[in-house]
């Protein structure tokens, strides 16, 4: 997290898996670096751990940082029984779902007090179902905060993402950007760091790499959206 204590933007990651577990060894997904400290590969980490220490003659293989599927792959193996488990941005299946995209659109969640209550929604059991109806179950909800960060000036408003190259998981975050006037690279949220040290983007969208110490320390603003606020509040560094 950078040194702002709060963030307004959260995104929906489903912890999710089939539900067969006929085999001793399951195999579970994720894009992210394994072993580094990342929430998200932790929170694998641990289902894995747990499960052995369970002894119930069941282990779980973890394969981090996209190296068994890539990201936007997952949901279609777990969908077709090829993958077990798998840990990514509920977004990223929004192709054959399109409901998936709301939850990871900017001012749904502002807080993790609202996120837990959203959890408990009709809005969630909507989504949910639509995740079981495709024979697969959530086994955990993680709400990430996120945020912009920019090279060139602080993102705060519409006005100021129009000409910047960004990114967004999923097609409706994409439509609200090129709305206000970006120009869009579509990457997983893996990819972000590289993209912006080699210049291929200039801002990511929200995402909790954006929030990140590597992502801080590569560019000159980062804006958080922090609860009470509606117009969000800049760091700069030089």
């Amino acid at each position: 997290m950078t040194p702002l204590r709060t963030s307004i933007l959260v995104g929906a990651v489903a912890l999710v898996a089939t539900g067969s577990v006929q085999a001793q060894t399951l195999k579970a997904s994720h894009q992210w670096p394994g072993g580094k400290g990342d929430v998200r590969d932790e929170m694998v980490q641990i289902l894995a751990k747990e499960v052995e220490k369970a002894d119930v003659g069941l282990k779980i293989h973890v394969y981090p940082g996209a190296s068994l599927y890539k990201p936007k792959e997952q949901w279609g193996a777990l969908t077709k029984g090829l993958l077990d488990i798998s840990a990514f941005p509920l977004d990223y299946a929004s192709g054959r779902h399109p409901e998936f995209s709301a939850t990871l659109m900017p001012g749904l969640v502002r807080n993790h007090d609202r996120a837990n209550r959203l959890n408990n929604s009709a809005f969630m059991q909507d989504i949910k179902k639509s995740i079981n109806d495709a024979g697969v179950v959530v086994l955990a909800d993680a709400w990430l905060a996120g945020a912009f960060a920019s090279k060139t000036n602080c993102i705060t408003s519409p006005d100021t993402v129009k000409g910047q190259v960004t990114r967004a998981a999923g097609p409706a975050f994409e439509e609200m950007l090129a709305g206000a006037g970006a120009s869009l690279s579509s990457m997983p949220s893996s990819e972000i760091y590289t993209a912006m040290q080699t210049g291929v983007l200039m801002p990511p969208t929200p995402a909790p790499e954006a929030s990140s110490r590597t992502v801080f320390t590569s560019r000159s603003n980062v804006s958080l959206l922090p609860a009470k606020t509606p117009c969000g509040s800049c760091t700069s560094q030089s």
